[in-house]
């Protein structure tokens, strides 16, 4: 029997809890911005690694799998968008970038990388904090859901994998989520501000957005020359799925 005064006996770790814990990378050149950044997100429960460069980054991002990385853009020698052609060959998690540069150019160059977001320097903690929650509560969805299928497209949940005419095909979490909405309602029109509204959440963004996501899914799903797209344009309106092209 252990007597009054003794330590308490070491309680196992809590391996759910654990498991359940979210990491992120920060790859970040800028030494005080990355630990403020750590500090602040791992006050908030998460794990947390960081990198110095773009190569110590896809080093950290090979070693350790995060769910989200937040990614500067100016960095010396391999810099964010050189980082993100490479990192996106092997991963899909969503990417927010941190960056100086404000101009429509440098955020659509992001996108078409797979960027999911960007937040622009300064940035409050808050904000950074909402965005990040955003794309990873999208990533987590309620449960199991049915496989959703249109034409020659067929989309799981579960496993977020897609298959076009059989092939599957690697998707960003922003075009998960675009293609997912178009195939649930197969030959709605969506416009733009509604599927920016599903992307961003808390976040603000530019139209602009829409489409680059869409010409990005475009460019993965729409194998064929000459064949009819499978995502179409509805012009002055926006975008719709349809599930028998040629039609």
């Amino acid at each position: 029997m252990r007597e009054s005064g003794d330590d308490p006996a070491p309680q196992p770790p809590d391996l759910d809890r654990e498991q359940d814990v979210k990491t992120i990378l920060i790859v970040e050149d800028h030494a005080a911005v990355r630990d403020l950044v750590r500090e602040y997100l791992e006050e908030h429960g998460y794990r947390v690694r960081v990198a110095g460069s773009g190569q110590e980054g896809l080093l950290e991002a090979r070693h350790h799998r995060p769910d989200l990385v937040l990614l500067d853009v100016m960095m010396p020698g391999m810099d964010g968008l050189e980082f993100l052609r490479r990192f996106r060959m092997a991963e899909h998690v969503p990417v927010i970038f941190l960056t100086a540069r404000d101009t429509e150019l440098d955020k659509v160059l992001g996108l078409e990388l797979g960027a999911d977001d960007y937040v622009t320097k300064p940035f409050s903690m808050a904000e950074l904090l909402a965005r990040v929650r955003a794309h990873l509560r999208r990533g987590e969805g309620p449960g199991p859901a049915a496989v959703l299928r249109a034409g020659e497209a067929e989309l799981d949940p579960a496993s977020r994998t897609l298959r076009v005419r059989g092939n599957r095909v690697d998707l960003t979490r922003s075009e998960f989520e675009l293609m997912s909405a178009f195939l649930r309602a197969p030959g709605r029109v969506y416009t733009r501000p509604e599927l920016l509204e599903r992307l961003q959440e808390e976040a603000s963004g530019s139209e602009r957005t829409i489409d680059v996501h869409v010409r990005n899914l475009r460019a993965k799903i729409e194998q064929e020359p000459g064949r009819p797209q499978l995502i179409e344009t509805v012009f002055g309106v926006g975008y719709r799925l349809n599930p028998d092209p040629g039609t």
